[in-house]
């Protein structure tokens, strides 16, 4: 059965190619599941109809017969856990790609977001500035962690690209090229490795396709707020 998921049909051009959607649209591309996508206006995402799918009025959402998720990890590993190609055939090295991507969410990326707080959605508060020199130091005590794990390998769990690896990839792009990543070889070779898959350029280019909307009316105001905010924070 064709899934369908759901996305924005605008963001501002900072989320674009970061919207969550991102990781299931690879993740449908690698294993070779065509799709439908429902386009949601900003502001739909908290009706009442999309809640019934999202409790907390985000996306993306995945709906396949009467199964209805959301979370792009959770989405992904279903993806993975019910179509070849993401999970390796044994049953630890499934264990393992599992665990990565429980990684890449649940220690990788609190951090990562927290700078995305920092110098975006609460750049205007007294907090932000004094704030972001602790912040960028834990993303860099985990990406020296995940670096030296990663060693020479080409992917986390050695040769074989997994669903662990397309969450890991998906999180570490968030920074890229904020002069954190390049620090690390082996990791910013390891994102260009994984980003370069045909999947992943497919799902991205059909992402920045769908980008046909127009921004909400108080879009403006809020991206004056913030240009004063990252100046006074440059």
């Amino acid at each position: 059965m064709r899934p369908t998921i759901t996305a924005f049909d605008w963001v501002p051009d900072f989320a674009k190619g970061q919207v969550r959607d991102l990781r299931v649209r690879w993740a449908l591309e690698e294993v070779g599941q065509p799709y439908d996508v429902r386009y949601l206006p900003q502001g739909a995402q908290k009706a009442g109809d999309h809640r019934a799918r999202q409790p907390f009025g985000q996306v993306p959402t995945y709906e396949e017969g009467d199964l209805t998720l959301f979370e792009s990890g959770a989405i992904v590993l279903h993806i993975a856990e019910t179509h070849d190609g993401l999970l390796p055939p044994d049953r630890a090295g499934r264990a393992r790609a599992t665990e990565w991507a429980f990684a890449a969410l649940n220690t990788v990326e609190p951090p990562i977001m927290d700078l995305a707080f920092v110098t975006l959605f609460e750049a205007d508060q007294p907090w932000s500035k004094p704030r972001k020199p602790a912040v960028e130091a834990r993303i860099d005590e985990r990406l020296k962690e995940l670096s030296d794990r990663l060693g020479d390998r080409q992917w986390l769990d050695g040769d074989g690209f997994t669903a662990g690896d397309l969450l890991m990839a998906a999180v570490l792009r968030i920074v890229e090229g904020e002069g954190l990543i390049e620090k690390y070889g082996n990791l910013t070779a390891y994102v260009q490795r994984a980003t370069a898959r045909p999947a992943f350029r497919k799902a991205l280019a059909d992402q920045m396709a769908g980008f046909t909307g127009a921004p909400p009316p108080e879009f403006a105001a809020w991206q004056e707020k913030m240009k004063q905010s990252q100046g006074e924070m440059a």
